[in-house]
């Protein structure tokens, strides 16, 4: 189990790193966005190559970080249920999901998408829209995507069971770090209640040690 512990570990820290690296393209689209609005709106021009970029850099966003957004457990759930039950029970069932729904379901389309892209590369597939880009690329991002979500699925299976046998902490525990502004505001709630107590025990008359 430690060799699969750590196998998990090289999991977590390629995904971090591949999170960490491709979620600057948010800025990027959002630039070249921005650019192809502005350009449309003083010049009334437009590139549908440029278009397409837009839903290229979307698409690897979406399908390439799903494995990192799982690796923080950061995906939609539905808590009413779970949140109520132990976390012993909850890593039973994040067990079960993963082998039974996750798992099937990311080998079915990676399996299913690779000969789509193997046709668009060999025929040289390009964009229907005048000036597009070629087509092949989008197919890859498919089967890779749901590979790397695969990847981390295992590192989470992984942790599950470690956890049930008592060998880590529970990983399904979001790490929350408070911001400056929630410090401040809790420093301040503090504050408020010490000068509260400070002028209801004079008010009844009581000393610093408790005594009236």
């Amino acid at each position: 189990m430690k060799g699969l512990l750590a196998l998990s570990r090289l999991i977590d820290a390629v995904t971090e790193k591949i999170g960490q690296t491709l979620y600057w393209l948010i800025l990027a689209m959002v630039l070249i966005s921005a650019a192809n609005a502005t350009i449309r709106k003083l010049f009334n021009y437009s590139s549908n190559a440029y278009l397409e970029v837009q839903w290229y850099l979307f698409s690897v966003i979406f399908l390439f970080l799903a494995g990192y957004t799982l690796l923080h457990n950061e995906h939609v759930r539905i808590d009413i249920i779970t949140g109520r039950l132990s976390a012993r029970v909850r890593a039973g069932i994040d067990i079960f999901g993963t082998l039974f729904f996750l798992l099937p379901m990311s080998v079915l389309i990676m399996w299913l998408s690779w000969p789509i892209f193997v046709d668009a590369y060999v025929r040289g597939e390009v964009s229907t829209n005048a000036g597009g880009l070629i087509v092949w690329p989008a197919r890859l991002m498919v089967p890779v995507g749901f590979f790397l979500l695969i990847v981390q699925a295992i590192s989470e299976l992984i942790k599950r069971v470690a956890f049930l046998r008592g060998m880590i902490p529970d990983p399904s525990e979001k790490a929350v770090e408070k911001t400056a502004e929630e410090e401040l505001a809790e420093e301040i709630l503090r504050s408020r209640g010490d000068r509260d107590i400070a002028e209801e025990a004079a008010r009844i008359g009581v000393d610093g040690k408790g005594r009236p």
